[in-house]
């Protein structure tokens, strides 16, 4: 049963330590996962790893942790050639897409090339809730900050744009995220953004932005809009997921 409306989820969480696992999925995902509306079977989840050239160790470990948690998993990769046929078709088969971090200058790149940016834009218009972390969280905005080219942050400007703003991650654990998120925005680079600490995110329906929301007592989200030569940000109020 597919959502409602088209759905995002984009979050700098969802995913840990496993305790006998290398990853585990965290209430983010979970959430995702009941954005989705599934009811009487497991979840249908498709994990998207292009971020990290689509790994086989790490597309391993995210099925083990999908499967940990209950979900009936699967992955699209586009290394040495894409792993289905119709992508559009094997996307819109599950409730949840799940994009992983990694680089989102080569997520987007990869995606354009094998037409992934069009088949994830059907299949979120179909209702199949799209969500990640990190990269997988910038890719469905205009564009944010990245390290896809090096330590020091970048700017990344052809987003997916499923959603008209910038999007900062990972906006208290990295000392960059912040202050060059607010030079891109001042300076008009980069348009009104939102932004997550880690362990939060941000949940869209159609192009709007409904609420922010945690998996732990301590993650803000943000507002990031140009405000004379300058930016201003505004603190959201976030629901705590537990």
């Amino acid at each position: 049963m597919p959502a409602d409306v088209p759905t995002i989820l984009a979050t700098s969480g969802g995913i840990g330590a496993g305790r006998r696992t290398r990853f585990a999925f965290t209430a983010m995902t979970d959430f995702a996962v009941e954005l989705s509306g599934v009811s009487g079977r497991a979840p249908r989840i498709c994990l998207l790893a292009t971020a990290m050239g689509d790994d086989k160790a790490v597309l391993h470990y995210l099925t083990e942790a999908a499967q940990l948690r209950g979900f009936v998993a699967s992955h699209v990769a586009l290394f040495p050639m894409p792993t289905v046929d119709d992508i559009t078709a094997h996307l819109l088969e599950h409730d949840v897409v799940w994009v992983f971090g990694g680089s989102v200058a080569g997520l987007l790149a990869m995606w354009r090339l094998h037409g992934v940016d069009e088949a994830l834009r059907v299949a979120w218009r179909a209702g199949v809730v799209l969500t990640g972390v990190s990269a997988g969280s910038i890719c469905w905005h205009a564009g944010g900050t990245t390290d896809s080219f090096g330590p020091e942050l970048r700017p990344v400007t052809n987003g997916l744009g499923f959603l008209p703003y910038a999007n900062g991650v990972h906006y208290d654990s990295e000392e960059q995220r912040r202050p060059f998120l607010h030079e891109l925005v001042g300076s008009g680079v980069l348009p009104s953004a939102y932004a997550t600490d880690d362990g939060a995110g941000l949940l869209y329906r159609g192009t709007e932005f409904v609420e922010a929301v945690a998996e732990n007592d301590t993650a803000g989200a943000y507002f990031v809009e140009r405000a004379g030569t300058g930016a201003m940000e505004t603190v959201l109020d976030v629901r705590r997921l537990r």
